[in-house]
């Protein structure tokens, strides 16, 4: 037996990074922002933009919906061949995200609606304790390839 986890790579990733937050609003601009440079640094810059805005809007909902006091809240980003992956973790799973009609004037209820315009395709993963939603979306071939 090992103490060690598994190897990302194990998974057949590329590229793989995991960051964990405090549930507090002003860390979803950390992880977009977050987001955003590793995608750039994988050579995807035409696609960091939209990783951002999904990465935003999935941490946004585990924010609002999926979160504990004092419980992080994790986000994990991979690419695999030209598959981009963005997951986040809460510990919230009886929670799981919907899709809502919004107001034109509603201030809430549009995140699953610009997160499915964005990606290829989106699930939840139920958990022992909580949940992972995760995206993903094509990105084109390097552009240092």
């Amino acid at each position: 037996m090992t103490d060690s986890c598994p190897s990302p790579f194990s998974k057949g990733y590329d590229r793989y990074d995991t960051v964990s937050y405090t549930p507090y609003s002003q860390n979803i601009p950390r992880a977009r922002r977050h987001v955003a440079r590793l995608v750039v640094g994988w050579g995807h810059p035409g696609a960091a933009g939209d990783a951002a805005l999904v990465a935003s809007e999935l941490c946004t909902n585990a924010l609002l919906h999926g979160c504990l006091r004092d419980r992080l809240f994790r986000v994990e980003t991979s690419l695999t061949g030209a598959s981009l992956r963005i997951a986040v973790t809460d510990p919230k799973g009886e929670r799981l995200p919907q899709d809502r009609s919004a107001d034109a004037d509603a201030q809430f209820g549009r995140g699953l609606l610009i997160v499915r315009a964005l990606v290829d395709r989106w699930a939840v993963e139920h958990l022992t304790v909580g949940k992972t939603v995760w995206a993903e979306m094509a990105v084109p071939g390097r552009a240092d390839a």
